[in-house]
This record gives C-alpha cells, sequence and structure tokens, in this order.
C-alpha cells in the first residue's frame, strides 16, 4: 500500500483568494462574514453570509470562458491552479495516471436559478443553450480535468456538507491502493443567490442574527444557525513514491480516513453520537494511531443547536476521556458554512496548522453550551505541538466523513 501525501493547496474563500491571504487571515482573527451584496435581502430575515471578495478568474479564464460557466465551477477551476501550480507537477507527462475528484453539494443554483427566471419570463426557448453543462454538478470536476490535462478518474462525490472531505478520502484510497498516482480533490460551491440562500432559510438552518461579528458562533449558548459561505478548498495529493521521485516539497500525510452513514435522519444526526464517532474510529484504526495521539480536531462546528452539541457528543464517543484535553475548534466563525466545499477549506486550515504548529480559534463563541463542553479555543488561536489533527464534516442524509493528518517530518 503506497503512503499518501498533499503537495499543494488552493483556495478561493471568503477570507483570501489564495492560500496565503486565507491562513494570514484565520491567525489574524480575521472574519469573511459581513452584510450580503449578491442579492437584495432587504425584506429578509437572513442579512449576513461569507462571499468571496474581489475574485477575478482571469487570467486562468478568460471572459468567454468564464460566462460559461457557474460561479461553483470557476472557484474549482482557480483552487485547483494554484493546487497544481503548488505542487510543481507535470500533470500532462503522466496525464492517465493523474485524477480530478472534486464534489459540489449543490452544483450550479446559480445558473438553475437564472435559466428557470428567463423560462418563466420569455417561454422554453429562451432556455440558454448551455443550460445544463453549466449547472450539472459533475462540470467543476471535468472543467479541472479539461483545463489542466488530468485523464485519469474524474468524478464529483455529493454527500451534501460532507462533499469535499469524502472527494478527498475516496482520492487518498485511489492513491493508497496504487489506482492513481495523484489526484486534485476538494470541494466547491457558489449557492449565494436567492434560491439557494431562502431553501436554507425555509428550512430554519441559517441564522437570523443580523450582526456579522455573532451570527456564526460555534458551540456558543445563543447560537441559531448557520452563515452561509461560498468557495473552493483543493489539494493536490500523491503517492509518497512520486513526490520523492520528484523531489517535491511535502506539506502534510494523509493517513486515515472514516465514513458512514447515520441512516437516521435526514437532518440531524443519532443523538447518542454513533455515527460520527464510529466514523472517527474508523479513521484512527486506519491511521493505526489511538485517541491519545489526536493534538487537534477541526470541528464541522456549523453553529446550528443540532450539530453541535451532537458533534461533541460524537467526539466524545469515540475519544472518551481523552476528548477533553484536545483543542478543537471551528472555522465557520472566519468563513461561515462552504457546504460542499467546507472540507476541502477546512483542510487547508488543518495542513497549515500543522505546518505552523497553530490552533486557530473558534470566532463568535463567547459562552459555550453547557453540553458543549470540550476545550474549543474561544476567540484566540494558540500555539500547539500538533503531529495528527483530524478533519470531521457532517451531511445532510447523515453522511459522515473524516480524515487524519500528519505532519510531515522525513
Amino acid at each position: 500500500m503506497e503512503r499518501v501525501v498533499i503537495t499543494g493547496l488552493g483556495t478561493v474563500s471568503p477570507i483570501g483568494n489564495s492560500v496565503n491571504d486565507f491562513w494570514k487571515s484565520m491567525k489574524n482573527n480575521q472574519s469573511g462574514i459581513d452584510f450580503i451584496t449578491k442579492i437584495d435581502v432587504s425584506d429578509w430575515e437572513v442579512k449576513v453570509a461569507a462571499e468571496v471578495k474581489e475574485f477575478d478568474p482571469e487570467p486562468i479564464l478568460s471572459r468567454k470562458e468564464a460566462k460559461r460557466m457557474d460561479w461553483f465551477t470557476q472557484y474549482g477551476i482557480i483552487a485547483a491552479h494554484e493546487a497544481t501550480a503548488m505542487a510543481a507537477y507535470d500533470i500532462k507527462a503522466n496525464a492517465s495516471r493523474v485524477g480530478v475528484i472534486v464534489g459540489s453539494g449543490i452544483g450550479g443554483i446559480v445558473e438553475i436559478q437564472n435559466g428557470i427566471t428567463k423560462m418563466l419570463a420569455k417561454g422554453h426557448k429562451r432556455i440558454p443553450p448551455l443550460f445544463v453543462p453549466m449547472t450539472i454538478g459533475n462540470m467543476a470536476a471535468g472543467n479541472i480535468s479539461m483545463q489542466l490535462g488530468a485523464q485519469g478518474l474524474s468524478l464529483d462525490i455529493v454527500t451534501a456538507c460532507a462533499s469535499a472531505t469524502n472527494s478527498i478520502g475516496e482520492a487518498f484510497l485511489k492513491i493508497k491502493c496504487g489506482l492513481l498516482d495523484a489526484c486534485i480533490a476538494g470541494g466547491t460551491e457558489g449557492t449565494i443567490n436567492e434560491i439557494g440562500l431562502g431553501g436554507f432559510a425555509a428550512l430554519t438552518a441559517l441564522s437570523t442574527n443580523s450582526d456579522p461579528e455573532t451570527a456564526s458562533r460555534p458551540f456558543d449558548k445563543d447560537r441559531d444557525g448557520f452563515v452561509m459561505g461560498e468557495g473552493a478548498g483543493v489539494l493536490f495529493m500523491e503517492s509518497l513514491t512520486s513526490a520523492k521521485a520528484r523531489g517535491a516539497k511535502i506539506l502534510a500525510e494523509l493517513v486515515g480516513y472514516g465514513a458512514n452513514s447515520d441512516a437516521y435522519h435526514m437532518t440531524a444526526p443519532r443523538p447518542d453520537g454513533s455515527g460520527a464517532g464510529e466514523a472517527i474510529k474508523m479513521a484512527l484504526k486506519q491511521a493505526e494511531i489511538v485517541a491519545e495521539d489526536i493534538d487537534y480536531i477541526n470541528a464541522h462546528g456549523t453553529s446550528t443547536p443540532t450539530n453541535d452539541s451532537g458533534e461533541t457528543v460524537a467526539i466524545k464517543y469515540a475519544l472518551g476521556d481523552h476528548a477533553y484535553q484536545i483543542p478543537v475548534s471551528s472555522s465557520k466563525g472566519h468563513f461561515g458554512h462552504l457546504l460542499g466545499a467546507a472540507g476541502g477549506v477546512e483542510a487547508i486550515a488543518v495542513i497549515k496548522a500543522l505546518q505552523e504548529g497553530f490552533v486557530p480559534a473558534t470566532l463568535g463563541l463567547k459562552e459555550a453550551d453547557p453540553e458543549c463542553d470540550l476545550d474549543y479555543v474561544p476567540e484566540q488561536g494558540r500555539q500547539a505541538e500538533l503531529s495528527y489533527a483530524m478533519s470531521t464534516s457532517l451531511g445532510f442524509g447523515g453522511h459522515n466523513a473524516v480524515l487524519i493528518f500528519k505532519r510531515w517530518e522525513e
């Protein structure tokens, strides 16, 4: 079995459109949550979101190319280019052995809304000719493959808010088993429009707190829902054999992956924590480590009443008493909930945390819910010795996905 390492990172996010800008914002406690500008919400209860700012796909994409893509595809392509450039991997020299597994929870919802609006206003003959290839969820992965020349396996994994984490995990397995030498993996999402925002608002999943500083407050006793974000997070992954043969700079090693289903409820986790808890145990087993080896957890931590208390139970279910000794933080106070892209961006935060020995804060957390009784790193990040760090993602439909990364050491 091959060992799997990370040699490139790429992101488009509400707190920076490059990995360097993103991580600088994380360390400086800067939030990308602000009042919504993409649509008119003057008569909405939901007022804030975490929008991508100052995004310009050129020179990677021409204006003509960009117009033929939904936001989620554009975000994914730009992040994938950054990750591949960082890895300095010659894809075309090994094209059939390089895959792309980039998921999206919802796909081209902006262009879905635009197309339906035109149809209802002007008839079916005014549906845009590229409506289908702009909206189907696999087009981020497909366009990344075409842009970069990767001719191996290309997939769009859709597991709601676990999509990016499952994508990274499945890429890990493909490389580990020798089916691929390298893979571009992660997630991308662009859902800040009327139907995207309105759908989650109708589900009462979004925060109606109009203060950008406290709307997303994971694990806080006054949390009232998540803040929608957008963007992409992509990793360039390859076998250790490949990375060493070409003298690549290795950023971290991926050592464990766990995934399962609650098989319980559309939006709520199992009350006893056994769903996500068993996924954590699976990841630990594959990594061949025990609970006491985990030094940091980047939690799903959505700032919804159901998720945060349920995830706390799951962490304790899997890690026992050691759960109380581990710093656990949610990054969604920094950049909101990126839905299908969340696990990709959060994986980047974990890798940077391992590299620099820094645990990011849980922004917005003022007073923890009594049911959320772990060390959630409120407000200020901290330096720490980190060897193993874990990222968890939990998706509607009962999808649980867990990754364990190890600090790279020669």
